[in-house]
């Protein structure tokens, strides 16, 4: 079943995804549009990351999606080479979202009280 807050990470990705797709046809800088995949997908990794790879599916898509929309639609022409450019976005996306758990995992670890501590720790209780 899915729950409130899962709908409305997945509504974040897709407002994300539309924003890196608006940023790649009207700037037109791969990097600055794989900077931005990157950091929307860490975050998304980040906040829940359980099945990371949906987060770059979600966001990386509307790249490609909006320079083929671009391209066929409006008067803004792209080249073979962008066509293809705009697909970088796919591996971009699956650097970020797996940095995200595993910065997730980091701050787990470092951050949050271990099993075998709480166990310890109940046990030093009960015997004093």
């Amino acid at each position: 079943m899915i729950r409130a807050t899962d709908i409305l990470i997945y509504v974040l990705a897709v407002l994300l995804g539309l924003a890196a797709g608006t940023l790649e046809i009207t700037i037109g800088d791969l990097l600055v549009t794989a900077i931005f995949i990157m950091i929307a997908t860490m975050a998304l990794g980040f906040a829940r990351p359980s099945h990371a790879w949906r987060w770059m599916v979600i966001v990386a898509v509307f790249v490609p999606l909006f320079r083929l929309t671009a391209y066929l639609l409006l008067t803004q022409k792209s080249d073979r080479a962008q066509m293809w450019e705009s697909g970088f976005a796919f591996l971009i996306g699956t650097v970020g979202a797996y940095a995200g758990v595993l910065g997730r995992r980091g701050v787990d670890e470092l951050f949050r009280p271990h099993k075998a501590e709480e166990l310890s720790e109940t046990r030093g209780r009960k015997e004093t």
